[in-house]
């Protein structure tokens, strides 16, 4: 058992998460979405919500403060409606830790699903919001004098 990492991130998403480089993305995915299809790196969180895994894993995480949107997320299909309050529980889950808080840009289903095949990896959650969906793009860590 190590200190400080939240009982949520198992052994396997540690691992990945440091082995992510700059400009790598990771996406966190609700329990519906089609992660092995897309994917061959997929860690399995069922039972966990994103809000949970993104509390638990942004102290350990810093965002690429280079690009416009950090955080993307699967926008609605035309004639269906996203839950706005799955968004900013997401963003209060990274608040926190994460500063400023960078705002989240939605992108198409099938282009998610395409950023999602060029992810380092894909982490299936226990989410079951409709377009519960996230991607984070990681970015440098601090140097600590």
């Amino acid at each position: 058992m190590l200190k400080g990492i939240h009982p949520a991130i198992s052994p396997t998403l540690l691992k990945i998460l440091a082995e992510m480089g700059h400009g790598d993305e990771i996406v966190f995915a609700d329990a519906h979405f089609p992660a092995h299809q897309l994917h061959s790196q997929v860690v399995r969180a069922d039972g966990i919500k994103i809000d949970v895994l993104l509390s638990a894993i942004t102290p350990l995480f810093e965002l690429d403060q280079y690009v416009d949107s950090p955080l993307i997320m699967m926008a609605a299909v035309e004639g269906d409606s996203l839950d706005p309050t799955v968004a900013a529980r997401y963003l209060a889950a990274i608040q926190p830790n994460i500063t400023p808080l960078p705002s989240i840009e939605q992108i198409d289903r099938f282009a998610f699903y395409q950023r999602a095949q060029q992810a380092y990896a894909v982490v299936v959650s226990g989410e079951l919001a409709k377009y519960g969906n996230i991607i984070l793009k990681k970015g440098v860590t601090p140097v600590v004098a």
